[in-house]
């Protein structure tokens, strides 16, 4: 499935999964997930807990995760509760997040490799941010 005109998936608050899910699209997570996730854009809702491994090219996180994340763009609200370690290349943190885990930069990782604006590719900082 391609991603024409922004189309995106919802797994409603009703709904568990047990499996991995791939999706070329976004994916918006108000339910339960046990499995890995794989999408393109990763939307969680704050009652919403996913078990697993997420990658993706940018997520917002609000629930439980339990498990290991990477994403090149990641933003984690004050309601997640993340338990596993983060991979990232830009970060947003609001106060009140709760990881038990290790950051890291995706340097390295088979993931696109940053732009290089004048700067050197190797020796380029992710972005981090915390926000209030």
């Amino acid at each position: 499935m391609a991603n024409p005109g922004g189309t995106f998936s919802v797994i409603g608050p009703d709904v568990t999964i047990r499996g991995d899910i791939e999706a070329s699209v976004d994916l918006h997570v108000d339910g339960k997930i046990i499995g890995n996730i794989e999408c393109a854009s990763l939307v969680q809702g704050e009652s919403s807990r996913i078990e697993g491994e997420i990658k993706a090219e940018s997520a917002r996180l609000s629930g439980e995760i339990k498990g290991t994340i990477e994403v090149r763009h990641l933003v984690v609200l004050k309601s997640a509760q993340i338990e596993g370690d983060v991979s990232y290349d830009t970060l947003t943190i609001e106060q009140g997040a709760s990881v038990d885990g290790r950051f890291a930069p995706l340097r390295g990782k088979a993931q696109a490799k940053p732009a290089t604006d004048g700067a050197q590719g190797e020796g380029k900082q992710p972005g981090l941010t915390l926000a209030g």
